[in-house]
């Protein structure tokens, strides 16, 4: 009988314990706990810890809550110029719901990367047959991806995935059309090129015909202003004269300055010998009449 009773507590302890652990719900940082009841899910563990389930009734599932990235399959796209392209992108997601991935999505990752691969190929193949070959180039590092992503828009919502981001790694031709494209874009540049350089050389000369035009204006401006001051000052300098010989002394003696100047002017070079004839004015300011 003793013995019967240590196996029959031995028994009752191992239930106990089995039971125990079987309602310990231990949820980690990077996951979602789903505690189901009968095949529904009757509770939501987001926060890291220990928590409690009915053991034997309630099962717990796990699903991942942290920052997802998917590499979807390289794909071929039609640019709107109809050229083929060949389209490398990852993707960035996370579970925004776990009870929707787990009831549409089986909570299996797999399922949900298939349906974002379909998703963000169709939004890629969209944005992209609506802009030419060289738009795509000048825009893949910005604003493609900002397209395809606004143009995914919430459609996985649905299955509780959320789309963060959509970032192409490489978007390129195929080797036998990249050389073709290469040399056209650099004659396209090529040609740009010319027309900026005809359009600087063409308003160079339009600004240098402008200023040779004002620089010629002004100094007909200048010359005239010269000729009109120079016209002042003989009149002034006329008008001086005039007043001197209204005054007889001071005539005279303008006279006199005159002769002794045109003397001066005589006897330069080494000339010091002045002959004169007496009826000269020059002779009559020497003899003082």
């Amino acid at each position: 009988m003793k013995i019967m009773k240590k196996i029959t507590t031995g028994l009752i302890g191992f239930v106990l314990l089995v039971a125990f652990f079987n309602s310990l719900v231990i949820t980690y940082p990077n996951e979602y706990k789903l505690v189901r009841q009968f095949g529904e899910i009757v509770r939501v563990t987001d926060v890291p810890g220990v928590s409690f389930r009915i053991p034997f009734i309630q099962s717990s599932t796990a699903v991942p809550k942290n920052l997802q990235l998917y590499d979807i399959p390289k794909s071929d796209v039609i640019t709107k110029d109809k050229k083929s392209m060949i389209a490398d992108a990852f993707v960035l997601w996370k579970i925004s719901d776990p009870v929707l991935f787990t009831r549409h999505l089986n909570g299996q990752v797999a399922q949900a990367q298939a349906r974002i691969s379909a998703s963000v190929f169709s939004s890629m193949k969209s944005v992209i047959s609506n802009m030419d070959q060289t738009e795509i180039i000048e825009n893949r590092d910005g604003k493609l991806a900002l397209d395809i992503r606004s143009n995914i828009g919430n459609s996985l919502g649905e299955y509780g995935i959320e789309i963060l981001a959509v970032e192409t790694k490489s978007l390129d031709m195929p080797d036998d059309n990249k050389q073709a494209v290469y040399e056209r874009m650099i004659s396209e540049r090529n040609n740009i090129a010319a027309s900026y350089t005809a359009q600087g050389n063409s308003s160079a000369q339009k600004i240098k015909n402008d200023t040779t035009k004002e620089v010629s204006v002004m100094k007909s401006q200048a010359l005239a202003e010269a000729e009109k001051i120079k016209a002042e000052g003989e009149a002034q300098y006329m008008q001086i004269l005039s007043n001197a010989y209204n005054d007889a002394s001071k005539a005279d003696f303008y006279n006199f300055v005159r002769s002794l100047d045109a003397a001066k002017t005589a006897l330069k070079n080494g000339n010091n010998t002045l002959i004169l004839d007496k009826d000269s004015p020059m002779a009559q300011v020497f003899y003082g009449y």
